[in-house]
């Protein structure tokens, strides 16, 4: 078995430029997408990754591109996020991967059922079409299925594609645009000239750029607590293994409450054990513990408390720096956490007890990866307070890959002034400090105070 997670491979541009509009920092999906679609609009890009394009959890994830089972505050975005994968290969020229498949959900127990039954009557309000399945119309459907199956939840216009190849596919499709690509360049710190952000500052040299998007997953709370702004940002480390020798299974992505897999284009499936993620014990852990509370109250069985040589890393790594010293951006290029073997195993238990198919199968690869989540496990979009001309689009809590498309669209909207595309409030920054007074759906509108250019 290969502890590893293969990418596409992508080279970056030789020379950074001088100056641009906007400087991005960060090459997973929500960078790339951004700055190819900024680059479409005529704008100047410069995009910085500190390691390779989609080195970490853009190359990662599931791989699964859906509107079920969302966030009730990410749903609009979910379905413009969805329409653009549909056209996202004849947009980038190349292959991604995506394929409107649909997607399965099944209940074993009386709670997940009840749940689905919950979000299928959520979803319709949104005009997300999904079907409920009884017991026998599932078996019906997925004869391969064991077990007392309850009912499952059908979405046939959901779908997936494949991580390793589409983020590097969309970062050729921005150069050719007119983007600067960089990798392996570091951003150190953001350029703030006379209170206002002026570009970044990186290994290779300093960027000029009217505005910055800092779109650096995980790495995001650092980058903006050197310049004394707190974004509440925690991780969670989720293991993905690639099984091979499965036969018969449904040719769609497929999950039930304790594990999930989907088939891929190069051969085998993806597989997880569902709802199990570790969280990493770090000092922020107990920095940002108040806010965590709600969400960990309603979701404590999908966690698994870690503490070990990260914590004492985290404790002693400086949260400032000045531009010009070498930083964690530097020495950890892609952040590559080990595979847990146990959640492994308990997959291919799980799957096995409901598809004979996944009894001996073989584990060709195993890989973990980071999700950067924030206290109500939703994206924050907007503009970063206190640093006028700095944008954020972080947090995206493990659905990054899904809705990148439709984040993207939102960022680079509110850098252009133009409308958005779907209602902005419930990715405010400003509703994170709202939920221990609100919960989460108390986000109010803030308005944008760095856009290029005058919104309508």
């Amino acid at each position: 078995m290969s502890i590893s997670v293969p990418v596409a491979a992508f080279e970056g541009d030789a020379a950074i430029p001088a100056a641009v509009d906007v400087a991005i920092v960060g090459g997973g999906i929500v960078g790339v997408l951004t700055a190819l679609e900024l680059a479409e609009a005529g704008v100047s890009v410069a995009l910085c990754e500190k390691g390779v394009i989609a080195g970490e959890q853009s190359c990662r994830n599931w791989g699964w591109v859906r509107q079920m089972g969302r966030e009730e505050a990410e749903l609009p975005l979910s379905s413009v996020a969805l329409e653009l994968w549909r056209g996202m290969d004849a947009r980038v020229g190349a292959p991604t991967g995506f394929r409107q498949s649909g997607i399965t959900y099944a209940a074993f127990t009386r709670r997940d059922a009840e749940h689905w039954e919950r979000w299928h009557h959520i979803g319709r309000r949104y005009g997300i079409e999904t079907t409920l399945l009884g017991g026998e119309q599932l078996r019906a459907a997925v004869p391969a299925i064991r077990g007392d199956v309850r009912l499952a939840l059908w979405s046939p216009r959901d779908g997936c594609a494949e991580p390793w190849i589409a983020v590097p596919a969309m970062a050729e499709a921005a150069r050719r645009a007119g983007a600067a690509i960089l990798t392996g360049c570091a951003v150190r710190s953001l350029d703030i000239e006379g209170g206002r952000v002026g570009g970044v500052i990186t290994e290779k040299g300093r960027i000029r750029a009217s505005q910055v998007l800092v779109a650096g997953g995980i790495w995001s709370r650092a980058l903006l607590r050197n310049h004394g702004v707190d974004f509440p940002q925690l991780r969670v480390v989720g293991t993905v293994a690639r099984v091979t020798g499965a036969q018969g299974l449904p040719s769609h992505p497929f999950g039930t409450e304790d594990f999930s897999f989907r088939p891929r284009m190069d051969g085998g499936h993806t597989l997880t054990l569902r709802n199990a993620n570790i969280a990493e014990i770090l000092p922020d852990s107990f920095r940002l513990f108040r806010r965590y509370i709600p969400r960990l109250r309603e979701n404590w069985r999908e966690f698994h408390l870690r503490i070990g040589r990260s914590f004492y890393e985290d404790l002693i790594s400086p949260t400032h720096w000045r531009p010009d010293e070498s930083t964690i951006f530097e020495r950890v290029r892609t952040l590559d956490p080990t595979p847990s073997r146990l959640f492994l195993k308990r997959a291919l238990q799980n799957a096995g007890k409901a598809f004979s198919s996944f009894e001996g199968v073989t584990i060709s690869h195993a890989w973990a990866g980071v999700m950067d989540v924030t206290p109500d496990a939703v994206p924050v979009v907007d503009a970063v307070p206190g640093l006028d001309g700095a944008w954020i689009a972080s947090g995206c809590s493990g659905h990054g890959f899904g809705l990148g498309p439709g984040i993207a669209q939102l960022a680079a909207g509110m850098m252009l002034g133009s409308a958005p595309v779907v209602d902005a409030r419930p990715f405010r920054w400003n509703r994170l400090d709202r939920l221990s007074e609100t919960g989460p759906k108390g986000a109010t509108a803030q308005p944008a105070a760095n856009s290029m250019h005058t919104p309508p």
